[in-house]
């Protein structure tokens, strides 16, 4: 901003205290009709500090964050919050007898295979949208269009009276020059404006503002707003701390991120992101100490870093401004970045592919190692297609089954809310009844299993196929259903559920009771080698595990025990099921080998694993 216009503001601070509470900024409200326009989308009505348009006179040192999976959320109301994740979006072996014949059952794909979700989900989208219109527009209407070029404090003025003098016109057009794009000397013609107006600059205008510097990769103009704001307000909000450290860690001016960074420690946990960003900027500058110090307060917070910073991390050894004494070794160097891989593994993350691609980079740039990486993927066998290693088996130990046993059965079977599902009485009766019978070889869930087919007319037709196929096999087999099955009708024919019962032992559950826990207390109770048969990804169930290490331990118990069923069952027809993998999919070593899972596909659902891998060796 240009010094003339410093000159010509008088900043006035609004009543309001941007650091006293938490994401303070959250009491400004835009207008609806802006808010509510499809010219500004839905992250549009945030402040965060994603940047995604490259930073014209350096480099662009932040991409889209794919996968993270966990955090979304989204608008109650027309209140802006300030996030300081993203810039506003769119401007800017086990062998027992049964080992064989799962083989034979299985189909070459799997429910939990990356993209499977999403091709499933536009597969329906497509059937059911079949000859809708397509171009409907969203409620709301933009009624603030931009100017496109800067204008005059008197045109500024008749524009305003145009729109009917709206309030908040100021923020409304920042909005609109933010979403379309637009040239900065529009909006510093617009503060221009409101300064010789009003006599003053809201905190709220000069973040919008600040915002659009930032995502344009202005940074001088960054840097004028900083000493504006520094000087007129007492403290800065989280928004606008997150985009000053982002615009400063594109500059020399780094190193006053780090100050910014402890300021925002004094009243909150900063992001993920804030940390990310200092330590690429660190590490790009030379300054490995910095870096890796911010990167373990990261880890001692218990966030998890961005992939941007691992990629960083990896590259970013490439010169040093320390002395010797100061800079890291590179065995030391190298032991850290060892342990990010390790990190990976114990918390069953996967990387990016540009992400894999630093690390491959960096495995075979190591001096005096020889290091070759490859792109491969895995025989349905789990053995490496490159270096034909054999990878981990999907299969539980001993101790992992027992411990993932018992957690199981006291958070889920037997949780504060497991009444709310069944009664005690029933619960009870269950166990009995299942510790009376052989150990079970399948568990179906016979409901989830009937319904695989769209006609309800067939739900026992499909039932007793499925359990046919499994008896055939000579397997002991549990079909869990509820007590309306039992009753004669259309969908539940009395001699097909004759038949089941003849075919299977059965329990039927009360028709208000849920089946899942009954399901996985038989197949845990019958030992590591029984398997269950139900589409139900038992998402609602993983969660009530009381830590992330017994939810990885679940999923990981789940991917080598359940059975899908593949389409739909037709009369004459083999049932057959979605492959069960034999391997872990997962970060492992061994003495001269690394293979890494990494996503290469933006399509994969958080219960879903990559099918893609990066296999590193070496030769001593």
């Amino acid at each position: 901003m240009g010094s003339t216009l410093i000159l010509k503001v008088r900043i006035y601070l609004k009543p309001l205290k941007p650091f006293s509470y938490r994401g303070s900024l959250a009491s400004f409200t835009l207008n609806p009709s802006v808010c509510k326009s499809p010219q500004l989308p839905l992250s549009a009505r945030f402040l965060c500090t994603r940047d995604t348009k490259s930073n014209p006179g350096g480099r662009q040192t932040d991409k889209r964050n794919s996968g993270r999976t966990d955090g979304q959320s989204g608008v109650k109301n027309s209140t802006i919050r300030f996030r300081d994740e993203e810039l506003w979006d769119g401007a800017v072996k086990g062998k027992d007898k049964s080992s064989d014949l799962w083989q034979r059952l299985s189909f070459p794909k799997s429910v939990f295979a990356a993209g499977t979700a999403k091709r499933t989900a536009e597969l329906l989208k497509r059937k059911q949208h079949v000859g809708e219109p397509e171009g409907r527009t969203t409620r709301g209407a933009a009624k603030v269009h931009p100017p496109d070029r800067p204008l005059a404090a008197a045109e500024w003025t008749k524009l305003k009276e145009s729109l009917g003098n709206p309030q908040r016109f100021d923020i409304q057009m920042m909005c609109a020059l933010f979403t379309s794009g637009a040239h900065l000397d529009i909006a510093k013609s617009l503060l221009t404006f409101v300064a010789m107006e009003t006599g003053t600059l809201s905190y709220e205008l000069l973040l919008r503002y600040l915002t659009l510097c930032v995502s344009s990769g202005h940074d001088s103009e960054v840097f004028d707003v900083y000493d504006i704001m520094r000087g007129s307000f007492p403290s800065l909000d989280t928004g606008a701390s997150s985009l000053f450290i982002k615009s400063f860690c594109r500059t020399a001016r780094w190193r006053e991120a780090v100050s910014i960074l402890h300021e925002v420690k004094k009243v909150f946990t900063p992001s993920p992101r804030n940390y990310g960003e200092i330590i690429t900027a660190a590490m790009l500058n030379g300054d490995t100490t910095t870096a890796w110090a911010l990167y373990d307060e990261l880890i001692e917070k218990g966030l998890s870093p961005h992939q941007e910073t691992w990629d960083a991390l990896f590259k970013g050894r490439e010169k040093t401004n320390e002395t010797e004494a100061e800079s890291m070794s590179q065995s030391e160097h190298q032991e850290r970045l060892l342990g990010i891989l390790l990190y990976m593994r114990n918390n069953q993350i996967y990387p990016q592919h540009s992400l894999a691609g630093s690390i491959k980079t960096w495995f075979e740039s190591l001096t005096g190692q020889t290091w070759t990486g490859s792109w491969t993927s895995t025989t349905p066998k789990g053995v490496c297609r490159c270096c034909g290693s054999e990878l981990e088996s999907i299969q539980l130990t001993v101790e992992e089954y027992q411990q993932l046993k018992d957690r199981v059965m006291a958070d889920i079977i037997q949780g504060r809310d497991v009444f709310n599902k069944t009664t005690p009485e029933e619960l009870e009766r269950f166990k009995a009844f299942v510790k009376r019978k052989p150990a079970f070889d399948v568990v179906v869930d016979g409901l989830n299993v009937a319904n695989t087919n769209k006609d309800k007319s067939r739900q026992s037709e499909t039932l007793l196929a499925v359990v046919s196929e499994l008896e055939g096999q000579g397997l002991t087999v549990l079909v869990l259903g509820r007590k309306h099955m039992l009753r004669p009708s259309r969908s539940w024919e009395r001699h097909n559920m004759n038949l089941i019962q003849q075919k299977a032992h059965c329990f039927f559950t009360e028709n208000i009771s849920e089946d899942d826990p009954f399901l996985l207390y038989a197949t845990l109770h019958s030992g590591n080698h029984c398997r269950f048969v139900s589409r139900d990804l038992m998402r609602d169930h993983k969660a009530c595990l009381p830590d992330g290490a017994s939810r990885r331990l679940f999923f990981k118990w789940q991917r080598g025990h359940q059975l899908v069923v593949n389409g739909s069952v037709a009369a004459g027809r083999k049932v057959r099921f979605q492959s069960i993998p034999s391997y872990d999919t997962i970060v492992q070593t061994s003495a001269d080998s690394w293979h890494v899972p990494f996503d290469d596909t933006e399509d994969r659902s958080t219960y879903e694993v990559p099918q893609r891998w990066l296999c590193l060796t070496t030769k001593h």
